[in-house]
């Protein structure tokens, strides 16, 4: 027996573990199901590798399922030890809810909440918070053995180390967050990175233990995102690659994609997108056939862009990208040249006017006085994308963006940034 959905995950690389194919297969050809997947609310923003599993989720809604989605506001007050070497540093309880507010207007963005099948949003907190420990040991810490909990892969690798019974309990509590949406919302599937194995079974193994009827719950995860050079997926020159445009602009995040190397581009487009896999067969003959036309890279970074930050985003990120390539800068406001040239070289020098050639010598962008005059009358400079041929030109106020700033560019892509003080 086969299920479309269970196929197209698995052809898109993203069926890794399931706890009983069979079972899962048969269940999603008979019913229309609820499922879940949980964030720990550890920043005020997702970054691009949390979204696999939701974006996993929201296939399952497409598909007719509804998603549940649960922001740990208890569990991230914890800590999950999952994949890590040490302790996580806890939170304020503050912090934890600015983290949570973020973290829904994401997901908003991804789920269709109002749908037949629309998606629903918890907090652990609201079960979990109230619970007192006597509650908690129990109702709940008598069913998961000790020896059981050491065993799985998370706490294993960290015993020589060291845990703290805080981080060890946190398999626990994540077991009584799906035994909760199991009885509460009714979901029978949970999905999870594959760093959440052994959080996910020890929720069934709680599910098994507390019904006396015959459970059909399952799990499933997804596998670790890679680049095909087996370095970590998701960081820029910059870092992360955020989902917030405050931490990385539309822009940069459109610039990541596009910048996919070939090797990776296709299986992106599999895991990250909603494309059809006729859609996607076609972008890989252009990977092979006109690779230099970039298609496939094109068309993930504007279904990526569009997705996590609009349409007028995505627009705007084209614009700016267009501008660079042609050099014609001047289509950029003050506030998109700050943040398309954050990163350049950058020098401070005073607010006063300034000729042209002793500017770009005390910046080192010319190496001399006589290199910068040849560069000027060459027309090699540009001041915030007006060509200057003019050895006397004076920087003034009418050259400062928001009386701050300028770009200098020296040939065809070399740009610098001037900061006044």
């Amino acid at each position: 027996m086969t299920n479309t959905l269970i196929e197209d995950l698995k052809w898109r690389g993203l069926a890794y573990q399931l706890t009983d194919e069979t079972g899962m297969v048969d269940l999603l050809n008979k019913d229309s199901i609820s499922l879940y997947c949980g964030v720990d609310p550890t920043a005020d923003s997702m970054h691009i590798g949390h979204i696999v599993p939701l974006l996993t989720l929201r296939r399952f809604q497409m598909h007719g399922h509804r998603p549940v989605l649960l922001i740990g506001g208890a569990t991230g007050m914890i800590g999950d030890p999952s994949g890590r070497s040490e302790e996580r540093q806890l939170q304020t309880t503050e912090q934890i809810d600015l983290n949570v507010q973020g973290l829904q207007k994401q997901m908003e963005r991804i789920f269709d909440f109002n749908s037949d099948n629309g998606a629903i949003l918890v907090n652990n907190r609201d079960w979990i918070g109230s619970m007192d420990v006597i509650e908690f040991l129990r109702d709940y810490g008598k069913y998961i053995g000790v020896n059981y909990m050491l065993a799985k892969d998370t706490v294993a690798s960290r015993l020589e180390g060291g845990i703290s019974f805080t981080e060890f309990s946190y398999m626990l509590i994540q077991a009584i967050d799906y035994n909760h949406l199991y009885n509460e919302h009714q979901c029978r599937i949970q999905v999870g990175g594959s760093d959440q194995w052994g959080n996910i079974t020890t929720g069934l193994e709680m599910i098994r233990k507390t019904h006396t009827d015959e459970t059909k719950a399952f799990g499933m995860t997804i596998p670790l995102v890679t680049k095909a050079d087996g370095t970590k997926f998701g960081k820029s020159a910059s870092g992360s690659v955020w989902l917030d445009a405050e931490k990385t602009s539309p822009y940069e995040f459109y610039q990541f994609w596009l910048n996919t190397a070939d090797a990776d581009v296709i299986r992106y487009m599999k895991i990250f997108t909603f494309l059809t896999r006729e859609e996607i067969e076609a972008f890989e003959v252009t990977v092979t056939e006109e690779a230099h036309l970039r298609k496939a890279q094109k068309a993930l970074a504007e279904e990526m862009t569009k997705m996590i930050h609009g349409e007028a985003a995505l627009e705007n990120a084209i614009r700016i990208t267009n501008a660079l390539f042609s050099g014609d800068i001047k289509a950029l406001s003050a506030n998109e040249m700050k943040e398309v040239f954050k990163d350049v070289p950058s020098i401070e020098l005073t607010k006063e006017d300034k000729n042209i050639v002793d500017l770009i010598v005390e910046g080192a962008i010319s190496s001399s006085k006589r290199q910068a005059r040849e560069d000027v009358t060459n027309g090699a400079i540009s001041i915030n994308g007006e060509k200057i041929t003019d050895v006397g030109y004076v920087i003034s106020a009418a050259d400062r963006l928001d009386d701050s700033f300028a770009i200098v560019r020296r040939g065809k892509k070399k740009y610098h940034m001037v900061k006044f003080v």
